[in-house]
């Protein structure tokens, strides 16, 4: 047991990075099981509509999805519409925003994933860019070396058509290739705003960068101890009310904290 305690010390420690780790690698998996058994492009008219839904309609749903699975959302929207006063005021709405970019930044891990390696692969961008109807991006596409480029471009991503195969290889690369310089410039462009986003949050920070590492190993202790106590108080007032209810007797006063304790120990810290 010795031996796996500088593992479990490492997890602990990486578990925000590891976990982000472990959301984009079943986000690729789903993507490619997507893609693989279940994408198939109708090659005519619904190209664009098609291949457009299947890149940013799963991104949608999974950034709704982790909204929904993050406690943080709930915490910071319970009770929202009781403190409606508290939004007009700079300071709570400031801290609110504050809060609630934080919760995006991780919800946006899947949906970016999703759409990051869609773009590399090129399958998506490929089926819809070969529906678009667009004049400028046909000629820049198509020339004189593709006569059926113009005219039967929605038939190029499907096998079996009367258009070479040479000539579909060819303008499809081109597609692919396209859709994959926007895959690259768009993680380049999430780690660049994520890294300007922890500077300008760390420039900012009120305390000093060791004083923020004991008071994040503070703050997961006390998550911990607070799960542990809220459960063994629950079970003792449980308890209470059964035996009291059972027994026929009244039940026995017991302390627990008041509306405002928990709306205080509910609150985020803004930094």
């Amino acid at each position: 047991m010795d031996h796996l305690k500088p593992l479990l010390t490492f997890t602990q420690k990486q578990q925000t990075n590891l976990g982000f780790g472990l959301i984009a690698l079943l986000t690729v998996g789903s993507e490619h099981v997507f893609s693989v058994f279940a994408f198939s492009c109708p090659c005519n008219d619904w190209n664009f509509i098609y291949g457009n839904v299947c890149l940013l309609v799963p991104a949608l749903a999974l950034l709704i999805l982790s909204y929904m699975l993050s406690n943080k959302t709930w915490k910071l929207f319970t009770g929202l519409c009781l403190r409606k006063r508290k939004l007009f005021r700079f300071n709570y709405a400031f801290g609110f925003l504050c809060v609630f970019l934080q919760i995006s930044v991780t919800a946006m891990v899947a949906p970016l994933s999703w759409i990051a390696v869609a773009l590399l692969k090129g399958v998506y961008f490929e089926c819809a860019m070969t529906g678009a109807n667009v004049t400028l991006f046909r000629s820049h596409l198509c020339n004189d070396k593709y006569p059926h480029c113009r005219t039967e471009l929605v038939q190029f991503p499907c096998d079996g058509t009367s258009v070479p195969k040479s000539e579909r290889v060819a303008v499809l690369s081109i597609i692919r290739a396209e859709s994959q310089v926007l895959g690259w410039i768009l993680i380049a462009s999430v780690m660049m705003v994520t890294f300007l986003l922890t500077c300008v949050a760390r420039c900012h920070s009120p305390i000093s960068y060791m004083q923020l590492k004991f008071w994040r190993m503070y703050s997961q202790k006390e998550s911990e101890l607070l799960h542990s106590y809220t459960a063994q108080h629950a079970e003792k007032l449980a308890k209470r009310n059964l035996t009291s209810f059972f027994e026929l007797t009244k039940p026995t006063p017991m302390k627990s904290p008041p509306k405002k304790a928990w709306e205080k120990i509910s609150s985020f810290y803004k930094f």
